[in-house]
């Protein structure tokens, strides 16, 4: 089975300590995930003139975002996910971590 030898790579927990570390592994597996993207420029909002191909295209992105945040949340210590679980998009927690 192709999935036997699949392993996923481990990002140690930011703790609060060695951000420039946890952030470099960080941002490489998101972008090995091809949800960097996102983190970087953020979501776009929908135009009112949006065509159906143009919605779908952000709807592809926001299931980037969701990804991203959920292996963000996944690597980050409950005490600081605490402090920013009202971030809305992955460009905030990433920009919320890298201001503490």
């Amino acid at each position: 089975m192709a999935f036997e030898n699949y392993v996923q790579p481990s990002i140690l927990h930011f703790d609060g300590h060695h951000y420039d570390h946890w952030s470099m592994l960080m941002e490489n597996f998101l972008r090995s995930k091809e949800c960097w993207i996102v983190v970087e420029a953020g979501v776009p909002e929908p135009t009112a003139s949006a065509d159906a191909a143009q919605r779908a295209e952000i709807e592809k992105e926001k299931l980037k975002d969701l990804k991203a945040k959920n292996y963000l949340f996944q690597a980050i210590d409950q005490a600081i996910l605490e402090t920013i679980l009202n971030k809305s998009t992955s460009k905030t927690i990433w920009d919320s971590m890298k201001k503490k």
